[in-house]
């Protein structure tokens, strides 16, 4: 978008809040290693504003200290600015939330169609948030409200089309039922 004048707009920063929860302990072993010491939501805004291309970061906030702390994280943000000893830790801390996630979906879709519906790298995904995340109440609020009923992990008939075509060789038949113990109505959770 930048390379074409357009602005760079992120919305969600954070993951929804994600980001601001607790360190994973594999994450936090990461950022020990900084010599910056800031909280998890100054590291993911500054990262952001570290890229030259992001005109606007809209992060939602639900009081006035964080707003006086997304404030204060943005006066000391500049394009170009995290050293290369940071950006590497970066990477570390996103490579150490990966090995968190116990399904290795990385979202090709090459998985979909799925003859029944089921919209299994979503559905994946937010198994992996609510795992990861430790963002359980948030998962199944999304799974349940605002993820349609016929898309839901519980519609797989075990085909087997999509572990043919997935190029993790994930072992979606078997995951998908755990998906909906997890995530699914709370009859069935």
């Amino acid at each position: 978008a930048a390379s074409r004048g357009l602005a760079v707009v992120v919305m969600e920063p954070l993951r929804g809040g994600q980001l601001a929860q607790p360190l994973p302990a594999a994450v936090e072993a990461v950022w020990n290693r900084s010599a910056v010491r800031t909280g998890s939501v100054d590291r993911a805004l500054q990262w952001l504003w570290n890229q030259p291309d992001v005109a606007t970061v809209l992060s939602g906030m639900s009081s006035f200290e964080q707003v006086r702390q997304n404030l204060d994280s943005a006066e000391r943000s500049r394009p170009h600015s995290l050293s290369d000893v940071e950006r590497a830790l970066y990477i570390e801390a996103k490579a150490a939330y990966d090995g968190l996630k116990p399904i290795p979906c990385t979202q090709c879709k090459y998985c979909l169609p799925c003859p029944n519906g089921v919209d299994v790298p979503r559905s994946l995904q937010l198994y992996n948030e609510a795992t990861v995340y430790r963002h359980l109440a948030g998962s199944q609020r999304t799974y349940r409200l605002f993820f349609p009923a016929e898309q839901h992990a519980d519609k797989c008939q075990r085909c087997g089309e999509c572990e043919a075509k997935c190029p993790q060789h994930i072992a979606i038949m078997d995951w998908l039922p755990k998906v909906d113990r997890l995530l699914g109505s709370p009859k069935r959770a």
